[in-house]
């Protein structure tokens, strides 16, 4: 479970780099031809960690309805963030981590739905979750480095 971690601050990492290294003009362009921006992306790859460790396990999310609304899969970006948001985001970025670290080795994970993803991956337990979790935020990075090239 350490490698799945590490793995995942790295990813936080990375995507920590897009808010710090984009205006907030750049993060909420939608390039011809995409159908988001930098920030819906990132703000997509926070949600679904929640929903996938917590929800799944039965669990409050650390992040808010409203969070959950603009950024949960099927949703468009169908507003112009704010810096308000973009710091928001930032910050639960390494927050949500962090505390799933916490919640995790204090083995608050006891219960979990079982859940077939789109990509056709069957999450069993919480450490799936985790593992495919990484291999989302993965196909997002990508996304969002062909959208940096357009913005």
């Amino acid at each position: 479970m350490q490698q799945t971690i590490e793995i995942t601050r790295t990813s936080r990492k990375i995507v920590s780099q897009f808010l710090e290294n984009h205006s907030l003009e750049q993060l909420n362009k939608i390039p011809t031809g995409f159908n988001n921006n930098l920030i819906w992306n990132i703000g997509h790859i926070v949600v679904t960690q929640q929903l996938l460790v917590y929800k799944l396990s039965g669990l409050p999310l650390m992040v808010s309805d409203q969070l959950v609304q603009r950024f949960s899969k099927g949703a468009k970006p169908e507003f112009e963030a704010t810096q308000a948001d973009v710091d928001e985001i930032m910050t639960l970025l390494t927050k949500t981590i962090d505390q799933t670290i916490e919640d995790y080795e204090n083995g608050i994970f006891k219960n979990f739905y079982e859940y077939p993803t789109s990509t056709g991956f069957i999450l069993k337990n919480v450490e799936d979750a985790m593992v495919f979790n990484n291999f989302h935020e993965g196909l997002h990075i990508g996304i969002m480095m062909s959208l940096k090239k357009f913005v």
